[in-house]
């Protein structure tokens, strides 16, 4: 008899890792995908200067491998082409621009019923089955806070989902919000083509590397997180010294414990600080208001800009269309229970990709959901 596919959510790399892993084992799947192409998120909606901020070997995907040819840290392009080739290795096929609009679990049949609604025809579609997983990611919607006064602003305000570049900004003056490895990474591209950047620090920040993040990883095997936290934060102050005058302070707690408690991931460094420490880049504390095109700081200063650039992050829509879940997701669509036990819920309902653990993460997730379906059937 036709085993009835799994339905997996989201064809961004969580999805295609999920959908070689139930390759992998033989068993039936559909992917239902609410853009038109896999990987939406780094073909349509990510800035030109994007690399993996940790070495290949971490961040790749079941069964396959990134080509030797590669550098170690790999660029958005290279990402993207070995995405493809996943897919085509792995005859992944999504359903596109279908939007989950209620996944429920039915006692009585014990199936899932997913209604997904198809954008081109506008008719919702609906899927059955055991088992359902979410790998709709962790970077689903555009997150821009809520500010007084944004709506005077007279220039440019974006998402960093919709920059790709510094050319158009030369010589203007731009603001971005945000000090995550996104903010970071935009406000040294507009620094470098010639843009007068200021960028908002409001919480104290871990500043480390790409080797230091790669030997805190692979020490972690060996000496205890703690341990490996203070190593990390001393080879932080002997490389960057006091970062406190340029307006940055560190956080009281350790970089690897503040990833895995809070989802908080150390600044990765790839040339900012020099330009935060040559002036180029001015460090700003939290925006108050804004007045028209001036903004108004929380340590009462008012500055000038011609572009706002938010580098807020995302949201997860998960808990809007998810019914009855009260143990695997928490309200934000984040992992609700402690790794390495987070990727299983109840009733056949998975995540994969949903626990802050980056692509290494996702490829763990996948491999176990997997198995564990295989276990049950």
């Amino acid at each position: 008899m036709q085993k009835e596919p799994v339905i997996v959510v989201g064809a961004g790399p969580s999805g295609l890792a999920m959908a070689a892993c139930l390759n992998h084992h033989s068993i039936p799947y559909v992917i239902l995908e609410r853009e038109d192409c896999v990987a939406s998120l780094w073909k349509k909606y990510t800035y030109d200067t994007l690399h993996l901020h940790l070495d290949k070997k971490i961040c790749q995907l079941p069964h396959m491998p990134f080509p030797e040819t590669y550098p170690r840290f790999v660029p958005k392009h290279q990402f993207i082409s070995y995405l493809d080739d996943y897919v085509s290795r792995f005859k992944i096929s999504p359903l596109y621009r279908r939007s989950v609009e209620s996944a429920e679990f039915d006692e009585a049949t014990g199936k899932w019923t997913v209604k997904a609604r198809n954008l081109g025809s506008d008719e919702v579609e609906e899927f059955k089955g055991r088992f359902l997983v979410v790998a709709s990611g962790e970077t689903t919607n555009p997150f821009t806070p809520e500010i007084e006064g944004l709506d005077s602003f007279p220039g440019e305000v974006l998402h960093s989902t919709l920059y790709r570049n510094g050319k158009a900004f030369e010589n203007q003056k731009v603001l971005v919000l945000g000090s995550g490895n996104s903010g970071m990474d935009v406000a040294l591209d507009l620094a470098n083509h010639g843009a007068q950047t200021s960028l908002v620090v409001r919480s104290p920040l871990h500043i480390v590397s790409k080797d230091m993040v790669h030997w805190g990883l692979v020490l972690l095997r060996y000496i205890s997180l703690k341990m490996v936290d203070k190593l990390l934060v001393m080879l932080s102050r002997l490389v960057y010294g006091d970062m406190t005058k340029y307006g940055i302070p560190r956080p009281e707690e350790g970089p690897i414990f503040m990833l895995l408690a809070y989802g908080k991931y150390p600044i990765i460094d790839v040339g900012t600080y020099d330009k935060i420490k040559s002036g180029e880049i001015q460090v700003l504390p939290g925006v108050s208001s804004i007045r028209g095109n001036e903004v108004v700081f929380e340590n009462g200063n008012t500055h000038a800009f011609d572009t706002i650039v938010f580098c807020t992050g995302f949201k997860r829509a998960t808990s809007v269309w998810l019914k009855g879940d009260d143990y695997l997701l928490k309200e934000d669509g984040i992992a609700k229970q402690s790794f390495p036990n987070h990727w299983k819920g109840r009733n056949g309902l998975y995540c994969v990709g949903l626990a802050r653990r980056g692509l290494n993460g996702a490829g763990f997730d996948a491999q176990n959901v997997a198995a564990d379906i295989k276990s049950l059937q």
